[in-house]
């Protein structure tokens, strides 16, 4: 296995279309990466530019000590599995995972070309040869599908596909594994059968793995750091929790998180060397002596200016109320089987054309139904605070 560095690589198509703009990448040796996204935002671009199918305009990427920036794909020493398995329909299962092997150590006909060139290697050829069938039996055998071996692929379900694909390329023992959104096409039971699998795999062969996918439920469940993109750059990378609890911007807080993350406009203010957050229908007070020193200075600098507070849907609490601050109406109830969200919707007492809609998750077995008056309550030491003209979050963007 090979550490797989990218430094500042673009690539431009026709039109002047940035599709990955400067992005720079280090993944350890044996690390399970994910590039997670929107459509569009150039993570399998990314990923194409280091397997090679792709040829990059600026930057330079790395497979362990060596720069492949003018290697071709067949000689980086790497495999990738597709979204759409890519398999041989008029091969069996057997062959379509043998194929590489057999293109790699050839036939007779490499034998003879290494006798007259490289006698001393040919018994070492012959051996690498008649080894293929043992090594796919073995990848097959990881993978649970050694009964399917003789059998076509039309024969075969999705995740049986998948599983070839992946036995196809584990069992060229590349340098690193690359996935282009595997399991996009895979139903919800057979995808979360497929990330166990995964994650299996990883520590079963204790292998370089860089992951793409546009569902921030896998990336959170299967990266050991997760590297977020939007329109071709990258905007954070960090290990999950740390993207979930301290995300660098506005982007990412958005992104990650399943409901997603609360935004109300409002400013800070200060009161007896308190701070507060003042927004549509909402005051609550920022527990600032939970901050950094240097997160604490940096939010008394936007005193009295805009702000955007950030808070997850489980980081808001509601009970029944009459009147008073903090007030909101019940509008919808969504259950969601093992939890249940609450959208509420608050607005000024004095002004009810300007309403914000927040999302609260609570459990299952709820009270609360639409039309209900509750009081809403904010754990602010666990929210974020972001500035509106740069979307960068002001507090909690420490790892830890």
């Amino acid at each position: 296995m090979a550490r797989v560095q990218l430094e500042g690589v673009s690539k431009v198509f026709s039109g002047d279309i940035r599709a990955v703009d400067a992005v720079s990448l280090d993944v350890d040796d044996k690390e399970f990466l994910v590039l997670v996204g929107p459509s569009g935002c150039g993570k399998s671009t990314t990923l194409r530019l280091i397997a090679g199918l792709e040829s990059l305009n600026e930057g330079e990427i790395r497979i362990g000590k060596q720069v492949v920036n003018q290697v071709a794909p067949k000689d980086r020493n790497i495999a990738m599995v597709f979204q759409n398995y890519a398999l041989y329909p008029h091969m069996t299962v057997y062959k379509n995972m043998a194929f590489g092997l057999q293109l790699r150590y050839g036939g007779w006909l490499k034998r003879f070309w290494k006798r007259l060139t490289d006698p001393s290697g040919v018994a070492e050829l012959k051996a690498k040869q008649q080894g293929i069938k043992q090594q796919v039996r073995r990848a097959a055998q990881m993978l649970g599908i050694e009964h399917l071996l003789d059998r076509m692929p039309r024969q075969l379900s999705g995740g049986e596909r998948q599983r070839v694909a992946l036995g196809r390329a584990i069992v060229r023992e590349p340098a690193a594994f690359l996935f282009d959104e595997p399991l996009s096409n895979l139903d919800a039971k057979l995808r979360v059968e497929m990330r166990r699998e995964l994650k299996r795999l990883h520590d079963e062969l204790d292998a370089t793995m860089i992951f793409v996918t546009h569902d921030q439920v896998e990336a959170m469940t299967l990266g050991q750091r997760i590297v977020v993109m939007d329109k071709g750059t990258v905007q954070q990378i960090g290990r999950p929790m740390d993207l979930y609890e301290r995300p660098k911007n506005r982007f990412v807080a958005s992104f990650i998180g399943t409901p997603p993350m609360n935004f109300v406009d409002g400013s800070v203010s200060e009161t007896n060397d308190e701070l507060w957050f003042v927004g549509t229908g909402v005051k609550t007070k920022i527990e600032a002596d939970q901050l950094e020193v240097k997160e604490q200075n940096r939010l008394r600098q936007h005193v009295n200016r805009d702000v955007t507070l950030g808070v997850r849907p489980e980081d808001i609490t509601i009970r029944n109320a009459n009147a008073g601050e903090n007030c909101a109406t019940v509008c919808d109830v969504e259950v969601l089987g093992d939890s249940a969200v609450i959208h509420v919707e608050m607005s000024e007492a004095d002004d009810q054309t300007h309403k914000k809609t927040l999302l609260v998750k609570t459990e299952i077995r709820t009270s609360f139904a639409p039309q209900d008056l509750v009081e809403v309550a904010f754990d602010t030491r666990r929210a974020c605070l972001f500035d509106p003209e740069t979307d960068e979050n002001l507090i909690h963007t420490e790892s830890k």
